[in-house]
């Protein structure tokens, strides 16, 4: 790494330090802090946060299949490749552009609370708050059922067909990338504590290394049970009983009738219009409207005239977001349980009136959350697009990092902890309950000119994705940037919000700042107020594909800071 992409930025006594793009000063197009050029190709393209994932997207799209095959397919390499962010004990969520019937349609393939686990459970054992970790944050894992849905509706290829390469690799081993390599060792001493976490995802007990060959035979047999016998193979068959059995041997609630009844659900994205570009994001459970929300305050303001990186820009931004999570925090949930104001809230009258709540002199310490009318996640993102025009807005994940720490006996996969982030306060938006979908952070986005399809994208990372998706929308439209420059330009992520758990925002939260920011910007926000974090891994991984309307070329960019790859033929 050069000295920009480990950058420190001295601030009085305070040093921050964060990974960012690499200098490019040598380039002689493009901004000097791209990484590299955009990928360009005209038949299909891929965006993966590791470069197996979408070598094997493309061979999926030159087999015959269409994007969403090749969604799928990527992703069940990435659950294996890269189990420090997602697999088939977690949840997916994602908005395809069918090009057939020229619309978008959303899944939410999440999962539910166990039917036996009660808000009494909890007070019983004296928890103020779930656990990250073990068998009480356990909810059903959705994916496979995600894929299920995705396939019946828009595949082309046969769904045995889609899990030959993770099958492969997980029989034969692949090499363990740079990043991977890295969140594995942190989380292999911490989950080996639970059971069947060692046996499966360590070698003598320690995490696999960077270039080490690793093998997972039983996620193999997995899959084949599951390319075999299909959703129903994860769901009622043996896979089902296992996974019901083994939480039941080690203090869990989720159970074989809970698995038995889990659906995804079809839903329509929603949208705002930013500056003549339509964003999608799905509604609640997740958080993707923060960003429309995020968004439709920041239009009221000349943010290109504010220009990028400068005090004012940083701080109309963390102040709008701020705005946005406090309503995260009230409305989002489950809303089979809970009426939420979606319109109200992604109106631009709503953003009208909170914009007034922004003093551009000063950071606020707290806002409440409004009226309208009625962190610390690991995810991957993947996109995909076909020659005949569709293209896949995917997103997956265990939550924390490898999620529970949970692995099933002979699995090969650990379950998702997503039920971390119920509030255990009772009459609450996000208040657990039984069979209930919990607050989601991951969340893929799409946007649209015209209602022609022009960009999939998604940035992965916890609270940190409704905050970047606004700002590559803003990279993109207000300040001109490529597809890969928007990806690659320093960012900055607020953290501190009030959070769907029931915890409040204290002394206005911090501002986190990427180190390829101006040092005096840094003491300009501190003089109105605001604190400046030190942090380090907060500021997501982006993937992206964007499809040129007059042409129909697609332009791929890939994040500088994780180890993935865009690619087209």
């Amino acid at each position: 790494m050069n000295a920009m992409s480990m950058g420190v930025l001295t601030v009085g006594l305070l040093v921050l330090v964060a990974p960012v793009g690499a200098q490019g000063g040598d380039r002689v197009t493009g901004r000097d802090f791209a990484t590299r050029s955009e990928v360009i190709a005209q038949h299909g393209m891929a965006a993966t946060s590791q470069p197996l994932a979408t070598q094997v997207a493309l061979d999926i799209l030159k087999q015959g299949g269409n994007a969403i095959d090749a969604a799928i397919a990527a992703n069940a390499v990435l659950g294996l490749v890269e189990p420090t962010g997602n697999g088939i004990g977690g949840d997916l969520f994602a908005i395809v552009w069918d090009a057939k019937t020229e619309r978008l349609f959303g899944l939410n393939a999440s999962g539910r609370s166990p039917k036996s686990l009660t808000l009494d459970v909890f007070r019983q054992l004296n928890l103020a708050k779930i656990p990250a970790y073990g068998p009480l944050p356990v909810t059903v894992p959705g994916c496979v059922d995600g894929w299920a849905e995705l396939h019946e509706k828009f595949g082309k290829l046969e769904w045995k067909q889609l899990f030959t390469p993770a099958i492969g690799y997980a029989r034969d081993g692949f090499p363990l990338t740079e990043l991977i390599a890295h969140y594995w060792g942190l989380s292999a001493p911490r989950l080996s504590a639970y059971p069947g976490f060692a046996e499966q995802f360590t070698k003598n007990g320690k995490a696999p290394k960077k270039g080490e060959l690793f093998k997972n035979p039983n996620l193999a047999n997995t899959l084949e049970r599951i390319a075999a016998g299909g959703r129903d193979a994860f769901y009622r068959g043996e896979i089902a009983h296992k996974i019901a059995d083994f939480m039941q041997s080690n203090g869990g609630y989720l159970s074989y009738e809970d698995l038995a009844a889990h659906r995804s659900e079809w839903t329509d994205p929603v949208s705002t219009n930013y500056r003549g570009v339509d964003v999608w994001e799905l509604p609640p459970n997740g958080q993707g409207i923060a960003a429309l929300q995020i968004l439709n305050i920041l239009e009221g303001y000349d943010i290109a005239e504010m220009g990028f990186g400068s005090a004012d820009y940083l701080h109309v931004f963390t102040e709008a977001k701020k705005l946005a999570f406090e309503d995260r925090a009230r409305f989002y949930a489950d809303p089979a349980f809970v009426d939420i104001p979606i319109a109200g809230l992604i109106s631009k009258e709503y953003a009208a009136e909170r914009r007034k709540l922004i003093d551009m002199k000063r950071a606020a310490d707290r806002f409440e959350a409004g009226n309208p009318a009625l962190e610390h996640g690991d995810t991957i993102y993947l996109t995909t697009a076909d020659s005949a025009g569709n293209m896949v807005s995917l997103i997956q994940s265990n939550y924390r990092g490898m999620g529970s720490g949970m692995a099933p006996h002979g699995l090969g996969f650990i379950l998702q902890d997503r039920g971390e982030l119920f509030d255990l306060t009772s009459g609450r938006a996000n208040s657990y309950e039984p069979m209930k979908r919990p607050f989601h952070t991951i969340i893929p986005a799409f946007a649209t000119k015209g209602g022609q399809p022009w960009l999939s994208f998604g940035v992965m990372g916890g609270a940190t994705q409704p905050q970047m998706h606004a700002q590559i929308i803003i990279n993109l439209v207000d300040f001109g940037m490529t597809l890969q420059e928007a990806g690659d330009a320093a960012r900055l992520v607020h953290t501190g919000s009030s959070q769907p758990t029931g915890e409040r925002m204290t002394r206005g939260g911090e501002i986190n700042l990427e180190s390829a920011l101006d040092q005096s910007v840094a003491a300009d926000l501190e003089k109105r107020g605001h604190v400046i974090g030190r942090a380090r891994g907060l500021f997501g991984g982006y993937q992206a594909i964007l499809r040129d309307l007059k042409t129909g070329v697609y332009y791929g960019a890939s994040e500088s800071r994780k180890d993935g790859q865009a690619a087209g033929y």
